[in-house]
């Protein structure tokens, strides 16, 4: 067969025997592949590397951030006004002491600034495929011409022969040729803690999910024992690893709501200027009968353009939102990018793991079965405390002495080891093994001690195949000649006779049982019965359809310890002793989180691989799902169509059996029936979904470095009300930037209207220069507006549902707001704009005529002082709000204040910004006006109390 001939589709391989798959490949087992047939290979494959599609360059993400609408009006102005301060300078017009340029100077400092912060905020560079990489080896061990030759991982193709041992990384995917005791760690792709158990001699059906087909190696998992022979069978991206890197790579990242408003927000805003600027110049040409002032109307234009634009505002965003990154890291939230902070508050669905996230990743032994009794165990995690209950009354164990009887097989029966760390209980081993020696410890059984009464002299492994253990323990005797156990323990003094060897035997219920041909009944043995036996199977079925894994023990007296390889006849004729059921446990603070997402208006959603019945009895504990709510399984999901799949998307609150690949679909389906949607994982292959989503959520403690790259945020502790908590904080984020938002855009509409005014009532010049509007707007405006990014989060602001993603930023009253606001602004300026001109060019004046816009300058900052102070709430009084929940606003108004007084009565600071000295009169009537804009909003909220309307 020629390599132009070899089968493209690689779908089946698991279902192929070997000699098959070698003929389709065309190699040979023995000696692997030719120099030419490697040659011909390569051409037609290319090389076994992960492709990468090309992105933004550094460059092309800076030269996009001037493209904002507001920054290219602002690069506009600045342009006008340099050539404006040319032509004076030129001309010799420029007044005494006057610095040509500092307009144009300033405007275009602003502008790279906030180009600089969204091209930092932006150039993050995606990492999640650097990551991927990481997991292929570098060289690789193949037969190649009949000899062992080690080659470089990217120079494979699909028919070499590749070995596996130990420790390494695998290369490409695979199907195996031969194999002895080859596990495989394929957490990472499958989400499978545990290895997989390879063998090379099964023909698997060709629907078998991922994690099942342990005929089949993939690129990027971990030999963790013994070794195989592998022919290659993809290599790289029509690996499992290379479909992931595809998936990546298609989706496409969507701006954030927040992202999307500012847009819309900017479009706004320069749109309304523009046209008021329109407005002022023609009607100033007709005023003037011609274009005689038309040099004073260009002025009032630029001036008005400035002051429409929030130049404070991407700062302040950028600070609140980092300010939000830092409360989420004290919570174990992490954030990678920053606009995820607010996007967060706008999530109506989190499809959260199972296991870690929802439950301890511990397992707890919830029920136990013995002498013809089900008993309830209580307890937490892995901590040796907890009580054991019968029809829901506590059981003394000197009273039922079998409890005591299966707790000793349960600690004498295990690998693991329970020990305390920084005060809290941790497992060595596995957590099954870790959960039985917990449940011996409720019992006042401890392993350590027992080892020493029961020394370990040999063992039957547990094998996937065999699904059982053993343990071969010496009775030790002491001084009196008697047992220990008889001399000092009573818990199995009737397990054996003269006997110096027991054997306790754990596993599968099922055969267990099949092998026991007795049963430990209260404090002896007796025969068991079919009626005993077929009571013990219906309680195994009750238990699973719990969702708890149960094991069954036995134990047998033994007068000899059994030769090695003895196991088929050594495990034969035991004494049942019960059934132990256990559970990974959810984590008990779950339960409140789900509760409060439910309040919220949030719907938690379950996704595990695990199985149905598991999945079922968790999300029911939590409340995630009712008892008799549909679940849909990975096999179902699997059959459904896209669009399918979105009708049902809705109704269905626990996945089970779902292979880390249905999420990116389940994802798709929710976006497109409008919900906004976070989604967990830790696996490689949950990183397209956590890409996709609208708030992708790593975990930190069991994450991929791949999924934590393709993630908005990292659950440092792994658990679900983490992830309810951080959403808590987004919508207290989203409250606190329409808050200033409606503080910094209220006052510019008043600037904008004042500005515009001044020639149209015919008051001579321009009463707000370039810089000094850059002063409101990021001083005076801005040192307010971070403090109120800190304002405390509102009582009910996790008892209503979240706002729309989709909502425009002028939704629910805010433009009407900020226009209605602009108004009262710039009618107070006005009338003190009026009189302010009437007195300073009144005969006898003393002061400079120009004194008038110092007063409108000083008058438009004090007044949005005030209108700080009473923004802190939307309907509470300034007089009903402690004053020092948010110290962070009197401190800004403060020092807002005082360095506005220093621009006019500094002379070095006045000679700068263009101001004029004041006398204690004018600045008395400057805060007589500003104090109007702080008495007007406190009216509106007690209007707004008695009509018995929410204000915005």
């Amino acid at each position: 067969m020629s390599a132009n001939s070899l089968p493209e589709d690689a779908a089946v391989w698991h279902s192929l025997d070997v000699d098959k798959a070698l003929d389709l490949l065309d190699s040979n087992a023995d000696s692997g592949l030719t120099s030419e047939d490697i040659q011909q290979r390569l051409q037609k494959y290319g090389p076994n590397e992960l492709k990468e599609n090309a992105g933004r360059s550094a460059w092309q993400i800076l030269l996009d951030q001037f493209s904002n609408i507001m920054l290219l009006m602002l690069i506009g102005v600045a342009l006008i006004s340099g050539f404006l301060d040319l032509w004076a300078w030129r001309t010799g017009s420029l007044k005494p002491g006057e610095v040509p340029f500092k307009d144009t100077i300033a405007i275009l400092a602003i502008v790279i600034l906030n180009g600089i912060l969204g091209y930092v905020q932006e150039s993050r560079a995606e990492k999640a495929l650097a990551a991927l990489k990481k997991l292929t080896s570098p060289l690789v061990r193949v037969m190649r011409d009949a000899r062992l030759v080690e080659v470089a991982a990217k120079e494979l193709v699909p028919g070499d022969m590749m070995l596996l041992e130990a420790g390494m990384q695998i290369a490409a995917d695979g199907r195996l040729i031969e194999q002895s005791n080859l596990q495989v760690r394929e957490s990472a792709l499958t989400g499978e803690a545990e290895a997989a158990n390879k063998q090379a001699t099964l023909n698997l059906p060709a629907e078998t999910d991922l994690g099942d087909r342990i005929n089949l190696v993939f690129q990027g998992t971990e030999v963790v024992q013994g070794r195989g022979k592998v022919l290659v069978t993809n290599t790289g991206m029509t690996t499992e690893l290379g479909k992931i890197a595809a998936m990546l790579q298609s989706v496409e990242s969507e701006p954030t709501p927040l992202q999307q408003r500012m847009t819309q927000l900017g479009n706004v805003l320069v749109s309304g200027s523009l046209i008021l600027v329109a407005i002022v110049v023609i009607g100033g040409v007709i005023q003037a009968k011609g274009f005689s002032n038309i040099k004073e109307l260009l002025e009032v234009s630029l001036s008005m353009a400035v002051a429409v634009v929030p130049e404070g505002l991407p700062a302040v965003i950028t600070v609140t939102l980092a300010l939000g990154t830092q409360r989420m890291v004290r919570q174990n939230a992490l954030i990678r990018k920053l606009p995820a902070v607010e996007t967060l508050g706008s999530v109506t669905t989190i499809c959260s793991d199972k296991t870690g996230t929802l439950t301890q990743n511990k397992m707890v032994v919830q029920s136990l079965f013995t002498n013809d009794k089900t008993f309830r165990v209580t307890g937490e995690g892995y901590a040796p405390t907890g009580d054991f209950l019968l029809n829901g009354e506590k059981v003394f164990l000197e009273e039922s002495p079998e409890i005591s009887a299966l707790s000793v097989a349960c600690a004498v029966c295990n690998d693991s080891v329970l020990q305390k760390e920084k005060g809290e209980w941790a497992i060595l081993g596995d957590p099954t093994e870790g959960a039985l020696i917990t449940l011996a410890g409720k019992a006042g059984i401890e392993k350590d001690q027992w080892n020493s009464k029961l020394s370990r002299v040999g063992e039957f492994p547990f094998s996937s195949e065999r699904k059982r253990m053993s343990v071969i323990s010496q009775v030790q005797s002491v001084a009196t000649g008697e047992t220990s156990l008889n001399a000092v323990d009573p818990a199995i003094a009737n397990f054996l006779q003269s006997e110096p060897y027991l054997m306790f035997t754990k596993g599968s219920p099922e055969l267990i049982l099949g092998r026991s041909t007795q049963i430990y009944l209260g404090d002896r043995s007796t025969g068991l019965t079919e009626e005993q036996r077929q009571k013990i199977l219906r309680e195994n079925d009750q238990m699973a359809s719990k969702g708890l894994r149960v094991l069954g023990f036995a134990y047998k007296p033994l007068s000899e310890i059994p030769p090695e390889g003895s196991d088929e006849t050594s495990e034969q004729n035991l004494v049942w002793l019960g059934l132990v059921g256990m559970l990974d446990a959810p984590r008990p603070e779950v339960r409140t989180a789900v509760q409060e997402c439910r309040e919220a208006g949030i719907r938690p959603v379950m996704i595990t691989g695990d199985h149905q019945l598991t999945a079922r009895a968790i999300a029911t504990d939590l409340g995630i799902a009712q008892e008799n709510d549909r679940l849909l399984t990975g096999q179902e999901l699997q059959r459904m169509s896209d669009q399918e799949l979105e009708q049902n998307v809705d109704l269905v609150s626990i996945y089970a059996r779902v292979a880390p690949e249905h999420k990116l679909r389940i994802v798709q389906a929710l976006q497109r029936r409008g919900r906004f949607v976070a989604m967990t994982g830790d696996g490689v292959n949950d990183a397209p979904a956590l890409k996709q989503a609208d708030i992708g959520i790593a975990m930190g403690i069991t994450g991929t470095d791949v999924s934590k790259e393709a993630s908005d945020m990292v659950l440092l502790d792994d658990n679900f009300a983490t992830i309810v908590s951080a959403t808590k904080e987004g919508r207290v984020v989203y409250t606190n930037i329409r808050r200033f938002i409606k503080y910094i855009l209220g006052s510019n509409i008043g600037e904008v209207l004042t500005i515009a005014a001044a020639p149209l009532i015919g008051l001579g010049g321009v009463p707000l220069t370039p810089l000094q509007i850059l002063w409101m707007n990021l001083v005076t405006d801005g040192l307010p507006a971070l403090a109120l990014a800190v304002e405390p989060p509102e009582p009910d602001v996790m008892q209503r549902p979240p706002f729309s993603p989709r909502e425009s930023i002028f939704a629910r009253g805010l433009g009407s707001y900020m226009i209605r606001i602009g108004i009262i602004f710039a009618i107070i300026t006005i009338a003190l704009m009026w009189w302010a001109y009437q007195h300073t060019h009144a005969r006898g004046y003393q002061g400079n005529p120009d004194a008038w816009k110092t007063m409108v300058f000083t008058t438009l900052c004090i007044a949005q002082m005030g209108h700080a102070i009473a923004i802190r709430s939307n309907n509470q009084l300034t007089i009903e709000i402690n004053p020092f929940s948010n110290i962070f606003v009197l401190a800004a108004v403060v020092v807002t204040t005082i360095l506005q007084l220093l621009l006019v009565y500094v002379e070095p600071l006045r000679e700068f910004f263009g101001t004029h000295y004041l006398t204690m009169q004018e600045l008395g009537v400057c805060i007589g006006f500003s104090a109007l804009m702080f008495v007007w909003i406190e009216l509106e909220k007690i209007f707004l109390r008695v009509v018995g309307k929410k204000a915005v």
